[in-house]
């Protein structure tokens, strides 16, 4: 790794264009502490804002990826501390869900309640055998949170969606990659050198229309046809007009592999 930026619970690893974001709290499987939300939210947007970044890779360590909302810190149930809470982690969830750089998430782990939440929001979702997914909410007499009703419903449809998030039952590596939950499914042994392996590659790709796709993906739920290929037109004329996409056309011309910059 080129760089490490290490806090008691969230650690920045960087190699290149790929930057690691580690939960750092093993002893309660990243449960979302104080400590981790407070380095997510330090951590997260300095990331996302850095032009030198072109990919992001998720995980946890010691055997969770992250148990979900910290138990301890829920005593205070008024309406205004949980709207607060909440708000707070919409500054570093918002920017996560709608981030232009592609997004990797190696769950490692048990990725339960908000820790589901967080592990959906990889755009390729690598799942170790050894993982497991749980609403959890539902044992708790809460709502899914951090955008969950969204991302899961897009990731595997409405009807498996209202079965894990209303029946609360715990989905395994295998299921969760034949639902579509997790984009990839590896031996626990090679976790990290394949999301390593993935998020180098995007880091290397064409970043004006990696973003661009993100983006399309995104609003193909939410626009119709014609506002759609509107956008999507729009969306092509900058990537036409984007240096990557003039490297893009020399290299096949010339019969090499193209060196895309991100710009």
């Amino acid at each position: 790794m080129d760089q490490t930026v290490m806090t008691d619970s969230v650690k920045v690893l960087r190699d290149g264009a790929v930057a690691e974001i580690v939960l750092n709290e093993p002893q309660s499987m990243n449960a979302l502490s104080a400590g981790i939300k407070a380095g997510l939210e330090t951590h997260l947007p300095a990331v996302l804002d850095d032009p030198t970044v072109r990919a992001v890779i998720l995980t946890g360590t010691g055997r969770a990826f992250c148990a979900g909302g910290d138990i301890r810190a829920m005593d205070d149930r008024g309406a205004v501390s949980v709207r607060d809470r909440m708000e707070r982690s919409y500054r570093w969830l918002a920017p996560l869900l709608n981030a232009g750089k592609p997004i990797v998430t190696a769950i490692n782990g048990a990725a339960a309640g908000a820790g589901l939440s967080l592990a959906l929001t990889g755009d390729v979702v690598i799942a170790s055998r050894d993982a497991r997914f749980k609403a959890g909410f539902p044992g708790l007499g809460a709502v899914a949170d951090l955008g969950l009703g969204y991302t899961l419903t897009r990731a595997v449809g409405h009807v498996r969606a209202s079965d894990i998030l209303l029946t609360n039952r715990e989905v395994a590596a295998e299921e969760a990659f034949a639902m579509g939950l997790a984009s990839r499914l590896v031996d626990a042994a090679d976790l990290m050198a394949t999301a390593r392996q993935v998020a180098a590659g995007l880091a290397a790709g064409p970043t004006v229309s990696l973003g661009m796709t993100k983006r399309l993906l995104r609003r193909a739920y939410d626009l119709p046809l014609e506002a759609y290929l509107e956008e999507e037109g729009l969306a092509q004329v900058l990537c036409f007009g984007s240096d990557d996409f003039a490297e893009g056309v020399a290299a096949f011309k010339g019969k090499r592999k193209p060196e895309f910059r991100g710009r």
